[in-house]
């Protein structure tokens, strides 16, 4: 029964894919052909089963009421949400007014910007990333709302910023040059508009990317990767305390004698910097691409200054390391060797950082958040809805049978009923 002082357990909330159909402990009752001699066997029955479609529709009706109070409840916290944002929103309109970020030029020649990225993406015309690209820069943020990529969130290799070039070397060739330019979508719905088959299983080139691809002249060839957020399995530990970028706590190795192996120099997951936008609510569960996207393709990789420093750390090398001087171990048993391979397509660095005051950083992910929130809040209140709307079906379904019953007992008593001699 609901408790309308009680906070609602919307989290209990079940699927109502199938609302419409009538729930099976609430079924017509049939009443037995119970007749003799033209009527009912005993006028008992008649009061059992009035009573029992009276108690069906009580409860029916206790559980429309409860529904509105939920939706009422649901409501009036979606609106202290909006207030909340607007709070929020004016916060982070007196930063911008008071203050202005202090902006730092960086003369780093050798780094890759964001654009120089993406140019070299292009440049892999026949590739689904480069198609991607080739649409954003035609049709610029209206090219995130069409059907086909309003799901997609990007391109690996866009995703991520290293601030030092030699480190986004090393990362670039860890993950190869297939990973770099893999699409990232939130859910697989997203995936599935990316290509399509037919009957045959064969690819439908009229259709997706293919048909993307072939509208602008670039015609794709080949495999291509998409990475699945809602599919990831997120990493579930704590995260760094009061750090604005929400690296993950990881536990540094440590050599059998208890310490921590000379030369290591952190993890290569903390050591991608994430676009505020992304560090929080990317997927539907409330996680963001560090401890997903990140966290997945590269585990606990560790990061040593030299080759000697990460052969030394072996015992407590679990998922990988990589070294300055161009090491590379791919896991316990696998040992990469030989020359580098210079990836082109690289983690970026933007030439221009602002330097934000950290109450500023953090209204923005309080925004973020509680945007997520509000979203998350109108999809309960829509389950809530349709709840109601097939309470309110089988009311008025229960309503019909009693009526009907009464007649039909009306008409049995009447009948029935001794005739007085005059």
């Amino acid at each position: 029964m609901f408790q309308p002082n009680n906070q609602l357990p919307v989290q209990t909330i079940k699927d109502s894919s199938a609302l419409m159909q009538v729930d099976q402990t609430e079924k017509s009752i049939v009443v037995r052909d119970e007749k003799q001699n033209g009527g009912f066997a005993h006028a008992e029955t008649i009061i059992y089963y009035s009573k029992r479609l009276q108690d069906d529709l009580q409860m029916l009706g206790m559980k429309i009421k409860g529904h509105e109070d939920n939706i009422k409840f649901l409501n009036a916290q979606n609106n202290k949400l909006d207030d909340l944002i607007l709070d929020l929103q004016v916060t982070l309109g007196k930063h911008h007014g008071s203050s202005t970020p202090k902006i730092e030029i960086e003369n780093h020649s050798q780094l890759q910007t964001e654009d120089q990225t993406t140019e070299l993406i292009l440049q892999h015309e026949k590739s689904a990333a480069g198609i991607l690209c080739q649409l954003k820069a035609r049709h610029g943020p209206q090219a995130s709302h069409l059907q086909l990529t309003k799901d997609v969130l990007g391109i690996v290799a866009t995703l991520g910023k290293v601030d030092d070039d030699n480190l986004s070397r090393l990362f670039s060739e860890y993950l190869g040059l297939e990973t770099m330019l893999a699409i990232v979508c939130k859910t697989y719905e997203g995936v599935k508009a990316l290509e399509t088959y037919d009957k045959q299983g064969c690819i439908n080139k009229s259709s997706g990317l293919h048909a993307l691809g072939a509208t602008i002249g670039r015609n794709m060839d080949g495999r291509f990767l998409v990475i699945c957020l809602e599919n990831i399995i997120p990493y579930a530990g704590e995260f760094v305390a009061d750090d604005p970028q929400r690296r993950l706590d990881l536990v540094k190795p440590k050599l059998p004698n208890g310490e921590c192996p000379p030369g290591f120099l952190g993890f290569a997951v903390n050591m991608i910097n994430v676009d505020n936008a992304n560090l929080f609510c990317v997927t539907a569960s409330g996680h963001g691409l560090r401890e997903t996207l990140f966290y997945n393709l590269f585990s606990r990789l560790q990061v040593y200054r030299t080759r000697q420093d990460m052969v030394s750390a072996l015992p407590c090398i679990s998922d990988g390391a990589v070294s300055l001087d161009g090491g590379m171990i791919r896991s316990t048993s696998v040992f990469s060797l030989g020359d580098r391979e210079d990836v082109d397509v690289k983690f970026p660095k933007p030439l221009v950082t602002s330097t934000l005051p950290e109450k500023h950083i953090e209204a923005e992910r309080q925004v973020k958040e509680v945007r997520w929130k509000k979203e998350k809040m109108q999809d309960d209140i829509q389950r809530e809805q349709a709840l109601l709307n097939h309470a309110k079906f089988n009311f008025d379904r229960k309503k019909q049978e009693f009526l009907k019953f009464l007649a039909e007992s009306s008409s049995y008593v009447t009948q029935a009923a001794p005739v007085t001699p005059r």
